[in-house]
Order: structure tokens, then sequence, then C-alpha cells
């Protein structure tokens, strides 16, 4: 199933923000660690485009597993349907609602747009990012997941999707998340 959602919103213009970013975030009342907009990423836009909003922003996600690897994968679509162009980079915030309870999932730690300045989403064109987690194994007992929220950068409300990926995950022991999220990148 796809959320769409492509409402047109004031978009400040002209604004120059402050390169900043933390990896902190805070959890919403849901518990899917949706980022406070003061501890996200903040990117200098050179007063040519305001930071991306996700209610100007059509996002989708896709299982896009390679047959043969270790880890599945999704790929989460943002694209750009509010008029006019927008900045974005850094990470999104994601979390997936299980049977066991929320999960949120931890940074890659990869190279983003966040140190070298925002890409500039003109209206229509895209950005995404990846998901990548452990497959269960076939016949495996593992944890059910029921949900995906996406939360885009300098934004606090989560848009909830639905889950295109693998039915479960592998039931572990122990504190920590296997599920990663990379950076977001413009499509070309």
């Amino acid at each position: 199933m796809k959320f769409t959602r492509t409402t047109t919103g004031s978009v400040l213009t002209g604004v120059s923000l402050v390169a900043a970013l933390t990896l902190t975030a805070c959890d919403s009342d849901d518990g899917m660690g949706v980022r406070d907009a003061s501890a996200s990423a903040s990117v200098e836009t050179g007063g040519t485009a305001a930071k991306c909003r996700s209610g100007a922003l059509e996002i989708t996600a896709s299982d896009t597993d390679v047959d043969g690897d270790p880890d599945g994968m999704v790929t989460v679509r943002l694209t750009n349907g509010g008029g006019r162009d927008c900045a974005i980079s850094g990470y999104a915030d994601v979390g997936l609602r299980t049977g066991e309870g929320p999960l949120s999932a931890k940074r890659s730690g990869e190279w983003s747009g966040a140190w070298t300045g925002a890409d500039v989403l003109r209206d229509g064109e895209s950005a995404e990012f990846r998901i990548t987690y452990p497959l269960d194994e076939p016949g495996g007992s593992g944890v059910r997941v029921t949900g995906l929220l996406v939360t885009v950068p300098d934004e606090t409300k989560a848009v909830t999707l639905d889950w295109p990926g693998a039915a479960t995950l592998p039931a572990t022991e122990g504190p920590g998340t296997q599920v990663k999220v990379h950076p977001i990148e413009k499509v070309a």
C-alpha cells in the first residue's frame, strides 16, 4: 500500500540556517523515537530553498531486497510535491511497529549530505534512503513487523506507512537494534 500526502503549506523562503548535526533523538508519545526539531540536523541552504516538510512530500516505501544478500532492504522515497524547491539532508528517523513493541532504527554512520550541504529537490524530484535489516530464518519464529514510521529531518511528526519488507525479524536477546537507517540521497 502506498501512502501519499501532497498538501501545500506555506514555505519559508530566503532562510539561511546554521549547519549543525546531532545524533540525539527523543521518544514521541508512541515510543517510536520521533525527532525533536531542536535535536535535528540543520543545513545551510544558501537562501535558495526552505527545508523539505513532510506535508509537501509524497512518501512511499518499497521492498528492494537483492537475492543473495544476507540482509533485507526497504527503500523509502521522498518526492517533492509542494510546488516549490526544498532542501533535505542527513538521516530520517525510522521506527518499526512490531508485535513486541516499538523498535527504533539506528543510524548507519555513513557520510551524508548533512556534512557536505543539503540536496535541493525541485518540485517533482525525489530523494531516498535505505533501511537494512537481518532476514529471519525460513520457518523462524521472529518478531512480526506491523508498520513503519518515518520522520523526515527537522520534523517532529511521523508519517505511518505499511511495512513492505519481510514479515518478521529474527528474535534476539539483549539490548540494541538490528535495523539500520542509511542517509538520504537525491535520486539522480
